[in-house]
Parts: C-alpha cells; sequence; structure tokens
C-alpha cells in the first residue's frame, strides 16, 4: 500500500502514511478549514428553522481560491461582463446556497483532520482505514484542496500540470506544486478503490 489508496474488504480504502504525510495532510486540511472560514453557531433558544432559512452573502468572494470554491452558479465562462440577469439569478442562488455550501466543506475538511488525529503513528508512519462514508468526505476535501491549490498555483485548465513537472528545486512554488500532484494521485486512487 506504498502511498496510494487500496480497497478494503467490505467498502472502504486503506492508505499507509508516514509522519511527515500525515502532518502535510493534516496542515492542509487545517489550512483549508481557515480559508472556508468558521459556521455560524446555532444561538440557544433560537428556532432552528430560521437558521435553516438564513441568508448567506450575494457577491462572490473576492479571494481568488474562495471563488473557485463557490463560483457563481450562472457564470458564463469566458464572459467579461455577464449581464444583469445573469448576475441577479448569481447573487439569488449564493444568498441561499453559499452557506449550505460552506458547513459541508467544513464537515468534510473536519472528517480529513479527525481521521488523521485518530492515528497512532509510530516511527514507521500507520495505515488510515477509511470507511465508504468516510471516503466521501476525503474526496470532497482532497478535491476542495486541488482547486484551492491550483488557483493559488495559477494552474490553467490548458497547462494540466504540464509546466509543473519542469519547475527548478529552487523555485518556491516546487512543494506546492508537488502537495498539488500528490492529492491527485491520491484522488484519483480513492476513485478507482470505490469504482465497482
Amino acid at each position: 500500500m506504498p502511498g496510494h489508496f487500496e480497497p478494503i474488504p467490505g467498502g472502504g480504502a486503506a492508505l499507509a502514511l508516514d509522519e511527515v504525510e500525515i502532518s502535510i495532510l493534516r496542515s492542509l486540511a487545517v489550512q483549508l478549514l481557515e480559508l472556508i472560514g468558521p459556521g455560524d453557531e446555532p444561538v440557544e433558544g433560537e428556532d432552528p428553522l430560521a437558521a435553516l432559512f438564513a441568508q448567506g452573502p450575494s457577491e462572490p468572494p473576492s479571494d481568488p481560491a474562495l471563488a473557485r470554491l463557490f463560483p457563481d452558479a450562472y457564470a458564463t465562462p469566458g464572459a467579461k461582463d455577464p449581464d444583469d440577469e445573469l448576475r441577479e439569478a448569481s447573487a439569488e442562488f449564493r444568498r441561499f446556497t453559499e452557506n449550505d455550501l460552506r458547513a459541508h466543506k467544513r464537515d468534510d475538511a473536519v472528517a480529513v483532520v479527525r481521521a488523521l488525529d485518530s492515528l497512532a503513528a509510530g516511527a514507521g508512519g500507520a495505515v488510515l482505514k477509511l470507511t465508504a462514508d468516510d471516503c466521501v468526505h476525503w474526496l470532497r476535501a482532497l478535491n476542495d484542496l486541488r482547486l484551492t491549490i491550483g488557483t493559488r498555483l495559477e494552474v490553467a485548465d490548458e497547462d494540466e500540470g504540464g509546466a509543473l513537472y519542469r519547475l527548478p528545486d529552487s523555485d518556491p512554488r516546487k512543494p506546492m506544486v508537488m502537495a498539488y500532484l500528490w492529492l491527485g494521485m491520491l484522488q484519483e486512487t480513492l476513485v478507482e478503490t470505490l469504482l465497482p
């Protein structure tokens, strides 16, 4: 099980991790949580239905990574100036969905942190075992991490990492590129373990 997910009997997946890999994954998940931000805690005595219908922001985030995680619903790809009708529809959609989407992304990242914290890593590392439900949280969190890092690295769809492979070791982006590529490999092997 060197460096990639493998299926386990009864569903789910397993991954051998050394202490450094555990630390890197945990750190990235915590940074994702910080980027997404805290959720609104329910106030004691507050009507639970009121929280369910709380409205979120109507404007897209200014941080490019957050804008990638929470894109406009009705944006036309490549359009420089969406018309007012699309902008209004996107704002309306965001107002009623972004809080819930943020909560789900937080839940996924927290599931990653908790799974890693539950490992009893020794000098040789540990084996992470995920249930089928855990795998879903991990897939979504790995995707969010890759989107965030890819945005920070300004990875373009047409590049597909080609130039990233050729960065010299002295380039300050190299550690993030390595994390981006590693997360992609983890995501790919986790998907493969879940296929019938």
